[in-house]
């Protein structure tokens, strides 16, 4: 297991940097009829001619924007192709073998592209339409040229009125059954034009292709609605509500027999509908051939109810959907006593998974956007509940970030964009801070993505300048965000994030062995935490001296979180978070984890119960809330997906049952349960050196807690002091204020216990 998870982050690694290596004579190639317009169709086609079946092929692929890969008429990739890009010239190629669809004689190699032509928050668009192919068939190179066949896919238009918000490089699709081009990708009789060359594979405007450096996507197949409902709609149209299991990534499909060609369907979600975060989303539509005919709008919408609205007449035999998603598993874990925890944590994993594809994403509906400050939120809680192939979606973050850098040194987000390029001050140094850059190498040990971010992060700390006091002049940036919500106090909650960024660049030059800049950044550390002392904390509270509204939980709570509060303001901190209550539900996190730091697990929980009370007792929905209600304008339209509100996920494994990472990798860690009053609680973490796994059972005088440290690595076990004895598998290691062997050491408020691979059954009994 160990050396399997090693080559994948060396293949990883190395992939995520290279360019596109290719034949002479391959080409980009379009369609001589049109090549730019936007939300065009393309079909392109190939016939290759084997004398035998090969033993591999490997085919490199890159589009603007997306495709799906027929081989013989089977689907070999369902919707390949990254957003653009990688850096705001650059553009994504995939790798695929195809080797288990080609066969001895003829082969057809088709794809259907789809060119978004439109600017998004999540997309750059080139401004032309093309496809470049290169593979390998053993000895035998198959490339892109003039040759393909090609054909404008004219069944395919825009949707009516409303259109997509201008966020959305995708637009919605209508599909005119009456103009289909049938069967171009099984059958090579079919009548298509010839390509036209555009270029070699670095040709502008796609310029040079960079290897896709996630996995392609999941497709898990045609699944069932679980529960369907029909509403009359007077005498044209009737509207069939289809119920989905949970919240997910959709391709919708029907089955019909319509009376006669012409005839219009629509199909939508709820999100669409109601739920739409305060903005147009997508939808699809359907005009009928006549007679028995299958659609899927291959376009992806998500939300928790699929309507279709069918005209009188129109048989339906079956409507039925298709789930998509990032690749990875649900191998984290995490159950308690508590019922509300555990349907938090469930709901934080699902709205996670809901919101990653080409990127993290803020929302899947309103703007499928990578807002920096999400991701960070983000891909701290897939270390505790995903498959360690979601990190490199977390890696693809970080590179993009660093690479889409401002000659000035000014990073933004979301990236990749077309029409966005504004800075969050705030966003940025969470990024290349602590939580952000850090704890992606503490988590996963990927040296090498932390040297590539380093520079970047150094670059825009600078930006940063001096007050001559020891801390900062406020940078607004281009947007003084803050949070959403109210009672802000942006100087201090921009204070307190510039510190976590000192932090997390420290770690980060420590790690790579740049002394001086150790010395820097500790030497300003210092200086700064007592400045922001004197100057803020005002015997009660951290508080801004221009700010007049009432006092900021968030900043309280990051001051604890940053190390810049010491314990000794920590009872005074605790009075304030006890009165206040005006982190948005991306900020209480911070306020969750410096509860825990604090000591304070029965009120930390106490708290996260009744902020998220709401949301998690809803039963409708099955993800967590942008804001504190849905629809609510005061969190930028309140969307009913918004996976930044998933952070008290990683608390709970990570202080509650106490798993966390002492260097990086995994190589040694802790389990240091906070269990306060929670009578039990376990967890499963699938880090890179195998799952680690952990429970406990709390009785008001006896511990028992069970550990399983993978192969090749050390645990630390932490216990609070008030323990008489500790037995470890059988043998008593502390009695009576003693330690009975020599592998532990004494603390003045904690009982520690390392331990190596294998399974540790622990008892404690109190004094």
């Amino acid at each position: 297991m160990k050396k399997l998870i090693f080559l994948l982050f060396s293949v990883w690694i190395f992939s995520a940097e290279s360019t596109f290596s290719q034949s002479e004579r391959a080409q980009w190639i379009s369609s001589p009829e049109v090549a730019e317009s936007a939300h065009t169709w393309l079909a392109f086609r190939k016939v290759v001619q084997l004398k035998k079946k090969p033993i591999k092929a490997i085919a490199k692929i890159a589009v603007d924007s997306k495709y799906w890969l027929f081989i013989n008429g089977e689907m070999a990739v369902f919707e390949g192709g990254l957003k653009r890009g990688p850096n705001p010239t650059d553009t994504y190629y995939d790798e695929v073998d195809i080797t288990k669809w080609l066969k001895a004689g003829e082969n057809i190699i088709a794809l259907k592209v789809w060119y978004f032509g439109k600017q998004g928050f999540s997309h750059n668009s080139s401004g032309k339409a093309g496809l470049f192919f290169d593979a390998k068939i053993d000895a035998l190179t198959l490339y892109s040229d003039s040759n393909w066949d090609v054909e404008v896919l004219k069944a395919y238009a825009t949707a009516s009125k409303p259109f997509p918000n201008y966020r959305l490089p995708e637009s919605s699709i209508l599909y005119d059954a009456r103009k289909e081009l049938a069967d171009w990708y099984s059958d090579s009789s079919v009548k298509m034009e010839k390509a036209i060359q555009l270029g070699e594979a670095t040709t502008k405007p796609w310029n040079n292709l960079v290897l896709r450096p996630i996995p392609l996507f999941k497709d898990h197949g045609f699944k069932k609605y679980i529960g369907k409902r029909i509403i009359k709609l007077g005498n044209s149209v009737d509207t069939i509500i289809c119920k989905l299991p949970y919240n997910a990534q959709i391709t919708p499909l029907l089955k019909i027999d319509a009376p006669e060609a012409g005839m219009l369907l629509t199909v939508f979600t709820d999100n669409y509908l109601t739920y739409n975060g305060g903005d147009t989303y997508l939808k699809s539509e359907y005009i009928t051939k006549k007679g028995v005919q299958e659609y899927e709008s291959l376009g992806w919408l998500n939300g928790h109810q699929v309507y279709y609205v069918v005209p009188k007449g129109v048989k339906v035999l079956d409507l039925y959907y298709r789930e998509t998603s990032y690749d990875t598993e649900f191998a984290g874990a995490f159950h308690s006593s508590d019922d509300f925890l555990n349907e938090f944590w469930k709901k934080a994993r699902r709205t996670l998974y809901l919101n990653m594809r080409d990127t993290y994403m803020d929302c899947p509906d309103r703007e499928r956007a990578q807002w920096t400050g999400d991701a960070v939120n983000q891909s701290a809680q897939a270390f505790y509940s995903l498959s360690p192939s979601s990190y490199q979606l977390s890696k693809k973050w970080l590179y993009e970030m660093v690479d889409w850098q401002k000659p000035n040194g000014a990073l933004f987000s979301p990236v990749p964009a077309g029409n966005w390029n504004k800075e969050l001050p705030d966003q940025c140094l969470a990024t290349i801070g602590y939580y952000g850059l850090w704890n992606y190498y503490l988590y996963t040990g990927d040296i090498e993505t932390l040297k590539h971010a380093y520079e970047p992060a150094k670059k825009y700390l600078n930006l940063w300048e001096s007050d001559g006091k020891g801390l900062v002049k406020f940078r607004a940036g281009d947007w003084t965000w803050g949070d959403w919500g109210d009672e802000k106090d942006i100087q201090l909650i921009f204070h307190s994030f510039y510190y976590l960024a000192l932090k997390g660049m420290q770690n980060s030059a420590e790690a790579l062995g740049k002394i001086s800049d150790v010395e820097q950044y500790s030497t300003q550390m210092e200086t700064f935490k007592k400045a922001f002392n004197q100057k803020f904390w005002n015997g009660v509270s951290y508080r801004g001296l221009d700010y007049k509204g009432k006092t900021d939980d968030r900043v309280q709570a990051l001051a604890v979180v940053a190390g810049i509060a010491d314990k000794d303001k920590f009872s005074a901190i605790l009075e304030v978070l006890k009165e206040e209550e005006h982190a948005s539900p991306y900020m209480e996190k911070y306020v969750m984890e410096a509860l825990f730091l604090m000591d304070e697990p029965d009120f930390a929980l106490e708290r996260q119960k009744k902020r998220f009370g709401k949301m998690v007792n809803n039963k409708y929905f099955t993800t967590l809330w942008e804001g504190w209600n849905f629809n609510d304008p005061k969190y930028g339209g309140g969307t009913i997906n918004h996976s930044w509100s998933g952070g008290g996920l990683v608390v709970l494994s990570q202080y509650l049952c106490g798993v966390s990472p002492l260097t990086p990798g995994y190589k040694q860690f802790q389990i240091k349960p906070q269990f306060g009053t929670v009578k039990s609680a376990s967890a499963t973490v699938p880090s890179v050196i195998g799952n680690i796994e952990t429970s406990f059972v709390n009785k008001k005088r006896k511990l028992k807690l069970h550990a399983l440290v993978p192969a090749s690595s050390s645990a630390t076990i932490v216990l609070p002091n008030d323990y008489k004895k500790v037995i470890i598998n059988g043998e008593t290691v502390f009695e009576d204020g003693k330690y009975t062997t020599q592998n532990n050491q004494e603390t003045e408020s904690d009982l520690k216990f390392k331990v190596t691979e294998g399974k540790w059954d622990i008892k404690a009994i109190k004094k």
